[in-house]
C-alpha cells in the first residue's frame, strides 16, 4: 500500500514508518519539524519506497494516490504543547480535517491518534473507552486534551456523514528510543537527568502514576487497529502495568547507576494523578498484548539516550 504518516519525523512516528517500511508499503513522513527531526528518519533517507515532506499539517496537502493515513502529528509533551498553544489546537483540529478529508478524495483509510488525556485527570480509574473525561476546558493543557477530543468528534461526523473510513487510537504513556532528549516527559527527563548526575525532579509527592508502554508494543496496536476490517473504535492502547512516578524514578536511577537524588518541585496545573488503560476491547478485537517489560524497555532506552548524550555511565 502506498501510506503518509503526517508526523512521520517524530518519536511515534518514525517508529511506524520503520515497521510500515518493513511490511513492503510505499511510506511517505510529512512533518513539520517543530518537534520532529530528520535525525528520526536518517537510517531510511535512501530507501526506494521512502519519501519526506516537510509541511505544517494546518495547511492542506496533495501527496497524489493513498490507501492509509496515520495522522499522528501533534506535539505530545506538556511542554512543548503549552509553549505554542494556538498552534497545537490547531494542529489537532485542523490537521485531522485536512487528513480526513484527503483520505475521503483518495478514499484512504485514515487513523487518528487519540490520547489519554481526553480522559483529563480522571474521576474513573483505571479508564475504560466509555469514561467521557474530566478535562478542564480552559487550563494550560486544554490546547491539547480539548483539541484531540474535537479531532475525535471530527473524525466520527466525517465517518457518519461522508462515509470516510477511520479509526481512533487513545494513546497512553509512550516510551522508547528516539525520544526528544528534552521533551519534558517522565521517562526522557529522568533518564537524561541520571544520566548528567543532576537531581530527578519529582512534582508534588510522587505518588501520582503512569501506565508506561513500549514504543513497539504501541506500533503493533496502531497497524493492528489501521487494518481491522470493521472496528473505528475509539480503543485504548497502552499498557496496563500502574506505578508511581517516585517507583519510575527509582527504577530509573538503579539502571543507569545513579546517585543523583530526588528533587522536588509543586505539581503542575490539571495533572493527572492516576493514568491506567483498559485494554479489555483491544486484547479482544485487535488481539492486542503489550509484551516488553519495563524494565527491558528502559535498558533499551536509557541506551538509546546514552549514545545520543554521549555518556558511558552516569555522571
Amino acid at each position: 500500500m502506498r501510506i503518509l504518516v503526517t508526523g512521520g519525523a517524530g518519536f511515534l512516528g518514525s517508529h511506524l514508518v520503520d515497521r510500515l517500511l518493513d511490511e513492503g508499503h510505499e511510506v511517505i513522513a510529512l512533518d513539520n519539524l517543530q518537534t520532529g527531526s530528520r535525525d528520526n528518519v536518517a537510517h531510511v533517507a535512501g530507501h526506494r519506497r521512502f519519501s519526506f515532506v516537510e509541511h505544517d499539517v494546518i495547511r492542506p496537502y496533495e501527496v497524489g494516490p493513498l490507501d492509509r493515513i496515520y495522522n499522528l502529528a501533534c506535539a505530545a509533551s506538556p511542554p512543548r504543547y503549552q509553549a505554542d498553544p494556538i498552534h497545537t489546537t490547531l494542529t489537532s483540529v485542523l490537521g485531522v480535517v485536512h487528513a480526513l478529508e484527503y483520505g475521503n478524495e483518495q478514499r484512504a483509510r485514515v487513523l487518528q491518534a487519540s490520547t489519554s488525556e481526553v480522559y483529563g485527570d480522571p474521576d474513573v480509574h483505571p479508564q475504560p473507552e466509555d469514561y467521557r473525561g474530566n478535562v478542564n476546558p480552559h487550563g494550560p493543557r486544554a490546547c491539547y486534551d480539548e483539541g484531540k477530543r474535537c479531532a475525535e468528534s471530527l473524525v466520527m461526523d466525517h465517518h457518519r456523514t461522508r462515509g470516510t473510513e477511520v479509526r481512533i487510537a487513545r494513546i497512553f504513556n509512550t516510551y522508547g528510543p528516539r525520544m526528544d532528549l528534552d521533551d519534558g516527559r517522565v521517562v526522557s527527563t529522568f533518564i537524561v537527568q541520571a544520566l548528567r548526575g543532576v537531581p530527578l525532579t519529582i512534582y508534588g509527592d510522587g505518588s501520582q502514576t503512569r501506565s508506561l508502554c513500549y514504543v513497539d508494543d504501541l506500533i503493533d496496536g496502531l497497524v493492528r487497529l489501521m487494518e481491522h476490517p470493521t472496528e473505528t473504535g475509539p480503543i485504548n492502547l497502552g499498557n496496563p502495568v500502574e506505578l508511581t512516578v517516585r517507583e519510575l524514578a527509582d527504577r530509573v536511577r538503579e539502571l543507569t547507576g545513579s546517585e543523583s537524588p530526588l528533587g522536588r518541585r509543586p505539581l503542575p496545573v490539571d495533572d493527572p494523578r492516576q493514568r491506567r488503560p483498559v485494554i479489555d476491547r483491544a486484547r479482544r478485537l485487535l488481539g492486542f498484548e503489550p509484551r516488553v517489560a519495563l524494565h527491558d524497555g528502559l535498558v533499551r532506552t536509557i541506551e538509546d539516550f546514552r549514545v545520543r548524550l554521549g555518556v558511558t555511565r552516569a555522571a
